[in-house]
Parts: C-alpha cells; sequence; structure tokens
C-alpha cells in the first residue's frame, strides 16, 4: 500500500473542511446557543445510556473524567441532564437527560439522519456501500 499524495491529503482536507463548514452553518441557524461537540456527544450517549455514570460516558468518549465533569456541568445548568445520586452507593451519579435534554437529543439524532440522507442520496447504491465500509475501515480500532 503506497502513502496518499499531496493532491490527495489537501482534496480530503478540502472536502472535510466544506462538510465541517456545512454542518457548523446549519447549527449556527438554530435560534438556541449552540452546544459544543463534547456536550452534544454526552446527550447522545445519554439518551441511549439512560442512568450510566459519568465514567461510563468519560470511558466510552476517551475523554478524562475532569474534562467529563466540566461538560456535565454545562448540560445540567442549561438544563438538559440531571444528575441523581444512588441509594445503594450515595458517592455514586445516575445521569439522565431531563425533558429538554431529551427532546435536544431527539433533535440532534433527526439533524445527523438529515445530514446522512443528503450525504448518502448523492452516492449510487454501491458508492454508498464502499463509502460506508471505507468510513468503517477508517475508524475501527482493529485495524
Amino acid at each position: 500500500m503506497s502513502d496518499p499524495t499531496e493532491d490527495q491529503l489537501a482534496a480530503l482536507g478540502t472536502a472535510f473542511e466544506t462538510f465541517a463548514r456545512r454542518y457548523k452553518l446549519a447549527d449556527a441557524l438554530r435560534s438556541e446557543r449552540p452546544l459544543a461537540e463534547l456536550d452534544k456527544a454526552v446527550l447522545l450517549y445519554v439518551a441511549e445510556h439512560e442512568g450510566c455514570g459519568p465514567t461510563d460516558v468519560a470511558r466510552f468518549l476517551g475523554v478524562p473524567t475532569t474534562t467529563l465533569s466540566s461538560a456535565t456541568d454545562r448540560l445540567v445548568k442549561r438544563g438538559f441532564l440531571k444528575r441523581e445520586r444512588i441509594e445503594a452507593d450515595r458517592r455514586a451519579v445516575a445521569l439522565s437527560l431531563s425533558a429538554a435534554g431529551a427532546a435536544c437529543a431527539r433533535s440532534m439524532v433527526e439533524a445527523y439522519r438529515q445530514l446522512h440522507l443528503l450525504m448518502l442520496s448523492r452516492l449510487s447504491p454501491d458508492e454508498r456501500d464502499r463509502f460506508i465500509a471505507m468510513i468503517t475501515k477508517i475508524v475501527d480500532d482493529d485495524s
């Protein structure tokens, strides 16, 4: 396997920058203050793992617990996340979404779905399968 060429690196960089810019512009059009990327990831994880602990989220996202603590603080202050003490272990905390947090998570899931639909609709069925396989290969930890 050969190394990517400078032209390929530049083309990928341009494509990623365009993609990120479009995504950020869509986020900026929302009426409320946008969430940080980490905050979005925390909300989506808690939406899928109601009652999880902060350590679970930090481990999944690959961030230090102190970084996660700052994110959960922001989300609690914005009214998206709730921290509840666990009766069996008063030192432990369970995370759950508030009604506003659940609505925000549903909105994000739908926005990502629409974004993915837009991306994949520009490709043929075969290209979609190959694109998904390539992205999966890039992010696969077992490679």
